[in-house]
């Protein structure tokens, strides 16, 4: 593949669907938690509805304000697949609006996670149909490319590659390579179970609190009274 910044892969591994949907329980600090807090979307990315985000990565890479290759995706993207689209960052031309969300829901597709701008936010918020972005810009995009679909991008500050398992809720997207994954599902439930007691805890006025001061004085904190 010579044509290296204006290139289509066609094909990629997506993980089982039992494998994915074993992490729609768990919020998504609670799966960055057992990775090392690590693997994240920046804070910049936000959600712009409380539509449930989770599926595999179909990923695309565009010029900066430039949409065609996303346009490409939409018509390939299978149902499920999460659009994770690498714009750089770039924030003065809207990389979408509501004719492609309204197109991607009408094929099936799982949700929009973009490292640039969206417009016709009104229209995201009422639409049951995930969508995480950088920022608003009511300014359209071009359509000359170049660009790339379904190699290794940059979102948020995190690296995602094709099939990479998408999570998103309330608080941000997580991604996760389908080859942890077990081993990151059991790490995760484990947490949520221990949470889930210390919520019981809270309610019945027996959390213990000693490790604060515990830590404070291995650390060597002085405390002056």
């Amino acid at each position: 593949m010579a044509n290296v910044g204006f290139r289509i892969v066609t094909k990629f591994q997506r993980p089982p669907t039992e494998l994915m949907q074993a992490f729609a329980k768990f919020p998504v600090p609670n799966i960055a938690d057992t990775m090392g807090r690590m693997f994240c979307a920046g804070p910049a990315i936000k959600p712009f509805n409380q539509a449930p985000l989770l599926g595999p990565a179909f990923t695309v890479r565009t010029a900066p304000g430039d949409n065609l290759m996303f346009h490409k995706a939409l018509d390939m993207a299978l149902p499920g697949d999460i659009l994770v689209i690498d714009g750089g960052g770039e924030l003065l031309h809207s990389l979408c609006g509501e004719i492609m969300y309204r197109y991607a829901m009408s094929r099936g597709l799982g949700g929009f996670v973009v490292d640039g701008s969206i417009r016709d936010c009104a229209a995201a918020r009422e639409l049951d149909f995930p969508i995480y972005a950088r920022g608003v810009s009511p300014m359209g995009p071009y359509k000359n490319g170049p660009g790339e679909i379904n190699v290794p991008v940059c979102c948020g500050g995190a690296l995602v590659k094709p099939g990479f398992i998408v999570v998103g809720d309330a608080d941000g997207v997580v991604f996760i390579d389908p080859a942890d994954a077990p081993e990151i599902i059991k790490k995760t439930q484990a947490l949520f179970d221990n949470e889930t007691r210390v919520f019981g805890n809270i309610k019945a006025g027996t959390f213990d609190r000693s490790w604060v001061d515990k830590t404070l004085k291995e650390k060597g904190c002085e405390i002056v009274d």
